[in-house]
């Protein structure tokens, strides 16, 4: 049986009765292979293997013309196996069998082994490879395949796993010339018995173009060397200089290697997509003329560098999936060849745009629904069906009724607050409104974990006429709400000015404001807060889990009083004393049960054994004495002037001067921190917002039994006067929002 190395007649042969140059150059023995060093190199696993004639299954697999079969002859010439050689495109299962039996008979009458060489092994199917692999299995044969293909994905996974693979590369400009240089000087093979010359650059042309490709290069060579002699074969010593033009002429352009389903494809479009995403415009040029010469489908190119558009450059240039958008729709009008235009537009505008994968958070989204199946609030379910029964849409802010048409409020889950999945980037658009979404998100952080949870989280799950007037949260005009919050947080670091590296405890810190704005101001210090329940520490968690380790805040739980005890501050945080501490309205919670001056005086006595030496404390508190009385809304947004005002505003007076916990101001605060050896400083501020307030709101204030406002003005005002105040209230708060003032104290101790 001829095979692919049997010695053929050279009468049946053109070009004087010889075969071609290529095949006549191939290496006979390891010391004549030129280039794959990686792996026929000295003391190489494979070339070990063949000197020992130990080789076991093993596929070669590169791009055409690195040396697949050369190495297969060598192989041939050096073992003293029998050789079986088929092509993978000419034969079928009937010649597989054939070569196993005389493989099979080898063996068992003579005890020889038998190497079987598949050419191009990836052009048998499924069917084809299977009936190969129980001999390859038992070792009745050895393989050496050859592939220009992935082995991983186009051979029989069964065969790679049995089989060594071997990765050629394409030769190195060094390699191809020394390659063409032995073919010029070999008299037996090549080119010894006459004088071959070069024009300067000729030959070098041909190793260019060739590209790695030995057979190329030396099909060219051929083609020059026997086209310049004035005829074939010349005399000997003839000699032959071969021109520039004529070396220009023997290789023209180069077939590209490309496939269009196959290893070339995919990793020509894969070098093209990274080279626009690491924005080199020149690689991403190179990578797209190359797709486009090899005759790649245009809507294909688009296809990803829409996707590109979205995945890679996202908000950090939002235009650019119109321009890419346009750019294709634009060469589905005009074609090739002008539409080379819109292609370069595309791939030039996306490697040149700033880059942003943010988008990327969607998937962390898909994640978290796969784990949370979670229920839609009840304030954002459709009110238009069970508004009626069940509350539906209760408690929704309208964001266009508000300025700047945004509210604060809970759009996540109740299982999911404080989840954040858009970090946004620092880069072109997304870096503009990088500083907004944060900020909002902050701020929506503040007001809803701060309301903690509320009455329109849930499902009502009965029904009565009562229900009929259930309200949802507590509601606020929050664009005002969030100037608000601000403003507190300004003028708490202003107070303070803390430096970058400036240690700061955040007490009653549910609601993150302080704490977002101190990791900002202080990233090479520490951020400790203290919060009331685990629930918001894990919230507080969610929210700064984007942050890297080393700067993420310290978080404890501190369920008794704002300030925790220097040995409790030794165990929760990395540093016990602090150099800032910054507290907002203290008096809410933790202080109910005392009286202003043993809170105060409990706060500053801990404070003090907190702080550094020169450190400071910065609070802002709202005394209820300072707060907004009942009576100027009747006075000034009521324009009710007459007795039933007056008394009221005689009652508040009254009320507010009760020797309790609501009769404290500027005073008190003062002497409590002084007593503690704090120098401080003090100063009022005026606050105002635009507060939404509801019937429940009201029902709560004039309640003559549980409000204590209501029990003091049911006493103190006559029935008809306490009515008519009521009736005045809720029609004006019909009419919209009320300007709600008050004043609050910001006091800097040190």
């Amino acid at each position: 049986m001829d095979d692919l190395f049997s010695v053929k007649n050279p009468a049946s042969l053109g070009n004087g009765g010889q075969s071609p140059l290529a095949d006549r150059m191939r290496p006979r023995i390891l010391e004549d292979v030129i280039g794959q060093d990686h792996i026929v190199g000295p003391g190489r696993l494979l070339r070990r293997a063949i000197q020992a004639d130990r080789l076991s299954s093993v596929i070669f697999y590169g791009p055409p013309g690195t040396g697949k079969t050369s190495l297969a002859r060598v192989i041939a010439n050096t073992t003293r196996a029998a050789f079986e050689s088929l092509n993978a495109v000419l034969s079928g299962v009937k010649n597989i069998r054939e070569a196993i039996d005389r493989a099979d008979e080898r063996f068992r009458l003579y005890s020889k082994r038998t190497i079987l060489f598949v050419d191009e092994v990836h052009r048998w199917n499924k069917a084809q490879q299977d009936a190969l692999l129980p001999w390859v299995e038992n070792g009745t044969v050895i393989l050496v395949g050859a592939t220009t293909e992935n082995p991983f994905f186009e051979v029989n996974r069964a065969l790679v796993s049995r089989s060594r693979i071997f990765q050629l590369k394409p030769l190195g400009a060094a390699d191809l010339m020394e390659t063409a240089r032995r073919a010029v000087a070999d008299a037996e093979r090549g080119y010894g018995k006459w004088q071959v010359t070069f024009e300067d650059g000729a030959l070098e042309h041909l190793v260019e173009v060739a590209s790695g490709d030995a057979r190329s290069l030396l099909n060219a060579l051929e083609l020059a060397v026997e086209t310049t002699a004035s005829s074939w074969p010349p005399p000997e010593s003839a000699a032959i200089h071969i021109s520039l033009e004529a070396a220009e002429e023997s290789i023209q352009r180069r077939a590209v290697l490309y496939d269009r389903d196959g290893d070339y494809h995919f990793d020509t479009i894969s070098a093209f997509i990274k080279s626009v995403r690491g924005s080199d415009p020149d690689a991403a040029l190179y990578w797209l003329a190359k797709m486009v010469r090899a005759g790649e489908d245009p809507s294909f190119i688009f296809r990803r560098m829409i996707i590109l558009a979205s995945e890679d450059v996202g908000l950090a240039d939002p235009h650019a999936l119109s321009v890419v958008i346009s750019c294709a729709e634009a060469f589905d009008r005009i074609g090739f060849p002008e539409g080379n235009f819109p292609l370069a537009h595309a791939c030039l505008y996306l490697a040149t745009a700033p880059k942003s994968n943010t988008a990327l958070a969607f998937f962390d989204a898909l994640k978290e629904v796969d784990r949370e199946d979670a229920e839609v609030p009840n304030h954002l379910r459709d009110s238009s069906r069970d508004a009626e029964g069940f509350g539906h849409g209760q408690g929704y802010l309208y964001p266009h009724a508000y300025r700047d048409h945004w509210a604060a409020q809970q759009y996540l889950p109740t299982a999911l607050r404080g989840r954040t999945f858009y970090i946004p980037s620092i880069v072109g658009y997304e870096g503009k409104i990088r500083e907004t979404v944060l900020q909002k998100r902050e701020l929506q952080a503040a007001v809803v974990l701060s309301d903690g949870p509320s009455a329109g989280d849930g499902e009502l799950l009965s029904w009565s006429a009562a229900a009929k007037g259930r309200e949802g949260w507590f509601k606020r005009l929050e664009s005002g709400r969030s100037a608000l919050l601000l403003g507190d947080r300004d003028a708490l670091f202003n107070a303070a000015s803390p430096a970058r590296h400036c240690r700061i405890l955040i007490p009653l810190a549910g609601d993150g404001l302080l704490l977002w704005e101190s990791l900002r101001r202080c990233p090479e210090g520490l951020s400790a807060a203290l919060v009331g329940s685990e629930a918001a520490r894990e919230a507080l968690l969610r929210y700064a889990a984007a942050l890297d380790q080393t700067d993420q805040p310290e978080i404890a739980v501190l369920e008794d009083g704002p300030l925790p005890s220097p040995g409790q501050a030794a165990e929760w945080f990395s540093s016990p004393q602090f150099d800032c501490i910054l507290l907002r309205e203290p008096w809410r919670k933790g202080f109910a049960q005392l009286s202003p001056a043993a809170a105060f005086s409990r706060l500053a006595s801990a404070a003090q054994a907190l702080l550094s030496s020169g450190g400071c404390l910065a609070l802002l508190c709202s005394p209820p004495v300072l707060g907004q009385r009942i009576s100027r809304i009747l006075l000034d947004e009521c324009n009710d002037n007459g007795q039933p005002a007056e008394k009221l505003q005689q009652a508040e007076d009254a009320f507010f001067s009760q020797a309790d916990s609501w009769n404290w101001d500027a005073a008190a605060v003062s002497s409590a921190f002084e007593s503690q050896g704090f120098k401080i400083t003090i100063q009022t501020i005026d606050q105002q917002e635009e507060r939404l307030i509801g019937p429940k709101d009201i029902d709560a204030w004039f309640d003559r039994e549980k409000s204590r406002w209501g029990v003091f003005m049911g006493k103190a005002l006559e029935s008809d006067d306490f009515t008519h105040i009521e009736a005045a209230i809720r029609q004006r708060t019909q009419a919209g929002p009320l300007p709600w003032k008050w004043k609050s104290l910001l006091l800097t101790a040190r």
